[in-house]
C-alpha cells in the first residue's frame, strides 16, 4: 500500500446559520425563528411566525448562531404596516372582550372561584385568548359554547398560576420597587426554603413570600454566593483563635466575609476570615500527625511518597527476597515407608479372624436343634 492509498479523515466542520430571536410579549420568553430567507432583517423589526397557537406576531430581540442541522421554524414574512395597525386595533378590543366573559360567568354561576386576569387577541384577530386563575380545574367548556356565537375568533381559555398572574397585573413587591417578574423576569426559576436558610432570613411568610403567595423570587438571585462564602468560614459554635485569644463563633456573615466571636474576657467581637484560625481543625491535624502512619507502618509518614517507593520499603522487599528459605524439621520431610506385600496379607488375616470370631459368637448364641 503506497501513501497515496491512505484516507486521512479530517474533522468535518459543522456549519452555522443565524436565527432571530422572537419575543411576543413584552418580558417574555425568546424563541428562535430561521431569518435565512430575508436577511435585510434586524433587531427591532416585526414578524409574522407560525406558533403551536398558530400566526403570531412578534418582534425581533437580537440574533445568534446555531448548528445548520437544528430544528428551528423559519420566519414565514416581515410584518408589514398594515399588520401593526390591525394589531392595535385588536389589543383595543380586549377590554371589552375580558368584561363580556366576567358577565357571561357571573351568570352561569358555575365559575364563583374563577378570576378572569386578561384578555389577548393575536395581531389579526382571528384567536382570542382568555388568561383565568383558579385553585382547582375549571370546566371551561360551557363558558365557551355560551360565548363563542358572541366572537368571530377562535376562543381559548388557558388556566395559570399565580406567579403568572403577578406578572401580567404589575404592581410594586414587599421591598417597594417593582415586581421582579413584571420588569425583566423572562423565566421563573425552581426556588426552595432551603434557599431561605442558606441565606440567615427568617423563615416568617410574611418576609419570604411574595405578592403571589410563592416564594420570593429574588431568594435566588444571592443564593450561590452565600453558599461559596459559608465553604470558607467556620460554622456556628465552633472554636477559632482570633488577635485577641480564642473565642466561639456566634454568628457568620458571608457577604462580608467575617464572622462574630464571642471571647471570655473582651465580649463579642467582629473578625475577618484572614484573622481567624479553625482551632479544632488545627487541633485534629495536629493529634493525626502524632498518630502512627496506618499505611506505612508504626513509623511517622513525612516522606510523602505512596506505599512502596519509600526508601525503608526497598530495604524491606529486597531483604525479603534475599533472605534463605526456613529450615524444616527432618521428622516432618522424611516419607513414611511404603506397606510391603507381606504387611498387606496380615492385615487381611486380622480382618477376617475378627469376623469369624463374631460370627461363631452367634451361632453360639442360637437354640440347639432336635438332632443334637
Amino acid at each position: 500500500m503506497s501513501i497515496d492509498d491512505v484516507v486521512i479523515d479530517h474533522p468535518t466542520e459543522i456549519k452555522q446559520r443565524k436565527v432571530a430571536g422572537v419575543r411576543f410579549i413584552k418580558i417574555g420568553k425568546l424563541y428562535h425563528f430561521d431569518t435565512s430567507a430575508y436577511p435585510e432583517l434586524g433587531a427591532g423589526d416585526y414578524v409574522i411566525v407560525e406558533t403551536a397557537r398558530g400566526r403570531n406576531m412578534g418582534q425581533i430581540i437580537g440574533f445568534m448562531e446555531v448548528d445548520e442541522t437544528a430544528d428551528v421554524r423559519p420566519v414565514l414574512r416581515p410584518a408589514t404596516p398594515r399588520d401593526l395597525v390591525l394589531k392595535q386595533h385588536w389589543e383595543a378590543q380586549q377590554d371589552e372582550a375580558l368584561q363580556i366573559f366576567v358577565e357571561k360567568a357571573s351568570k352561569l354561576g358555575s365559575y364563583k372561584d374563577v378570576k378572569f386576569i386578561a384578555a389577548q387577541y393575536n395581531y389579526d384577530g382571528s384567536l382570542l385568548t382568555i388568561l383565568v386563575t383558579a385553585d382547582d380545574r375549571v370546566n371551561v367548556t360551557p363558558l365557551i359554547n355560551e360565548t363563542k356565537r358572541l366572537f368571530t375568533a377562535q376562543i381559548d381559555i388557558r388556566q395559570i398560576g399565580p406567579r403568572d398572574v403577578a406578572k401580567i397585573l404589575g404592581g410594586y413587591g414587599a421591598c417597594g420597587e417593582l415586581r421582579c417578574c413584571s420588569t425583566f423576569l423572562t423565566d421563573f426559576s425552581p426556588i426552595s426554603i432551603k434557599m431561605a436558610k442558606a441565606q440567615g432570613i427568617s423563615l416568617n411568610p410574611t418576609e419570604i413570600t411574595g405578592m403571589c403567595g410563592r416564594l420570593r423570587c429574588c431568594l435566588v438571585y444571592e443564593y450561590e454566593q452565600y453558599v461559596a462564602a459559608r465553604k470558607t468560614l467556620p460554622k456556628r459554635n465552633k472554636r477559632v483563635g482570633t488577635p485577641a485569644g480564642v473565642g466561639r463563633v456566634v454568628e457568620v456573615y458571608p457577604l462580608t466575609d467575617s464572622v462574630l466571636v464571642h471571647l471570655e474576657e473582651d465580649g463579642r467581637q467582629m473578625f475577618k476570615r484572614e484573622d481567624i484560625i479553625p482551632i479544632e481543625e488545627l487541633e485534629a491535624l495536629q493529634k493525626k500527625a502524632k498518630e502512627p502512619c496506618s499505611k506505612h507502618g508504626d513509623e511517622p509518614c513525612d516522606c510523602g511518597k505512596p506505599v512502596g517507593e519509600r526508601n525503608q520499603d526497598k530495604v524491606t522487599a529486597s531483604a525479603q527476597i534475599t533472605a534463605p528459605a526456613p529450615e524444616v524439621s527432618a521428622s516432618l520431610t522424611d516419607e513414611a515407608p511404603a506397606p510391603t506385600k507381606k504387611s498387606n496379607n496380615k492385615r487381611k488375616q486380622n480382618k477376617f479372624k475378627r469376623g469369624k470370631g463374631k460370627k461363631g459368637k452367634s451361632n453360639k448364641n442360637q437354640p440347639p436343634t432336635a438332632s443334637s
